[in-house]
């Protein structure tokens, strides 16, 4: 009786181990090792790194991604220096409102042809408003992002309470009482402490993006449906008290003028006072409207400064509305694929898919189809199937979500949580040259708080050369 149970041990032992394959895991047959290379102008080498592993038990044609950050300064240059040459990244990242002006040198997905590609719908179901905007075309998906930044407003909560004010101001009408109950004026007239940073564009870190977001709220057209520049035009079929045609842009931009404005009864800043984030971080004004990316720096400056984050204020009875400033990643349309030694050739339209493989499982809600097809054939063995990418970039960046299921986790985050409930309402409009038309708004801005235009004729002006552009 031992001897036949001896015997059945070791006939059940050789079977397990057969199966198993001695112990040793089955290594997937793969076509190619292809090497991803990404760029960026962010510093992100370490968020990413999970990321790029957990995708390397997933993908065995993939054999390596990195990340190469490049200054921001010289970022742009050197990608298209780089993209015309052929030497460029497979995938790079760019800002929203570049795409019209790198459309052409973007590799769009490819027509889905196994459950893992992305499709038009899983692209509106998993972002949100603003990035389908941004990053689709006539169908077509350009690119993906895995963060969204909209504007918000910092408060000093020390001044505000000092003034009396319980709570940051919801709507602008709020937001003037406040700000001028917050500025300080001595006997000559110059302001001592300011109630918010507004109005001019030297001094005003993003100060054309804020002007662009009253715009917007006011119910601006930016562009028409031909695509040419519409925010002179007035609002069809609607008239001011005085009978006039009423011109949401010419409003909007009197509107952030009037705060720098010496002869108006809303002045609380001028081009004298301190950089707007350099005068909140001082205390020396008391609110600034400005992005997420730039809370590290304010407690940078200034590590005691007791201040919060609110959403933007709002027009009242008018739909809720906010800018976005944002990356996305996008595949380059052709580059030279990178092979490890001794494995086959890639052509171009496979660097492409896998490279549109990699941006589909990095910013898109985990279904399965992933971790199933590398399960079937022996790989993945070593993934974590509970591992989100973008829930795991977006912990260690601490950036608010372009995902609609995250942002209902983020939203009460006290860090990004008002950025990330924002960006459901953000907009943006196509530029043909985001620099240039940066430019021409400064400017504009620039002519009227000098006195060299009015509003009507800044606006005109502006008008007229974005749509030279």
């Amino acid at each position: 009786m031992k001897i036949k149970k001896i015997i059945l041990a070791i006939f059940f032992l050789g079977t397990v181990l057969i199966v198993s394959g001695c112990g040793c895991k089955e290594k997937s047959s793969h076509l190619y090792d292809l090497n991803l290379e990404i760029w960026g102008p962010l510093d992100q080498e370490l968020a990413l790194r999970e990321v790029f592993d957990n995708y390397s038990f997933l993908n065995p044609n993939v054999a390596r991604i990195t990340y190469k950050k490049i200054a921001y300064d010289s970022y742009r240059r050197e990608l298209i220096e780089a993209l015309a040459s052929g030497q460029g990244p497979d995938i790079f990242m760019v800002n929203n409102l570049w795409m019209p002006a790198f459309s052409d040198k973007v590799a769009v997905a490819p027509v889905p042809t196994d459950l893992k590609m992305i499709t038009e719908q899983k692209f509106k179901n998993n972002f949100v408003d603003v990035a389908v905007s941004d990053f689709m075309n006539e169908g077509k998906i350009y690119g993906v992002p895995l963060s969204v930044d909209s504007l918000a407003l910092y408060y000093n909560k020390d001044l505000l309470s000092q003034a009396g004010i319980a709570n940051p101001p919801k709507t602008w009408n709020e937001f003037i009482d406040d700000a001028i109950k917050l500025t300080s004026v001595d006997s000559l007239g110059n302001i001592n402490r300011s109630g918010a940073a507004l109005g001019t564009v030297g001094n005003v870190n993003r100060a054309t993006d804020i002007l662009n977001l009253i715009m917007l709220q006011n119910g601006t057209e930016m562009i028409d449906k031909s695509g040419r520049v519409a925010f002179g035009n007035s609002i069809y079929g609607v008239s001011s008290n005085s009978g006039g045609a009423v011109y949401p842009g010419e409003e909007a931009l009197n509107f952030y003028t009037q705060f720098a404005n010496s002869n108006s009864f809303n002045y609380i800043w001028n081009s004298n006072m301190h950089y707007s984030i350099d005068a909140f971080s001082e205390g020396t004004t008391a609110m600034m409207i400005n992005y997420s990316w730039n809370i590290d720096t304010v407690s940078a400056k200034s590590p005691k400064l007791n201040f919060a984050i609110a959403p933007v204020p709002q027009f009242e009875n008018k739909p809720a509305v906010n800018v976005a400033n944002y990356w996305g990643f996008v595949v380059a349309k052709n580059a030279i694929s990178k092979i490890s030694p001794n494995t086959p050739a890639v052509n171009n339209d496979t660097r492409v898919k896998e490279s549109w493989d990699f941006l589909t499982y990095f910013s898109t809600k985990p279904d399965g189809s992933f971790i199933n097809t590398a399960s079937g054939s022996g790989v993945g063995q070593k993934a974590n199937p509970n591992f989100d990418p973008a829930v795991n970039f977006l912990l260690k960046t601490q950036q608010p979500a372009a995902r609609r299921d995250l942002i209902e986790l983020q939203k009460t985050d006290p860090k990004v949580g008002v950025f990330a409930t924002s960006n459901l309402v953000a907009k943006s409009w196509r530029q043909k040259d985001s620099t240039a038309v940066e430019s021409i708004f400064t400017e504009m801005i620039d002519n009227v708080n000098k006195g060299q235009a009015t509003v009507s004729d800044a606006l005109k002006t502006a008008v007229q050369r974005v749509n030279n552009l």
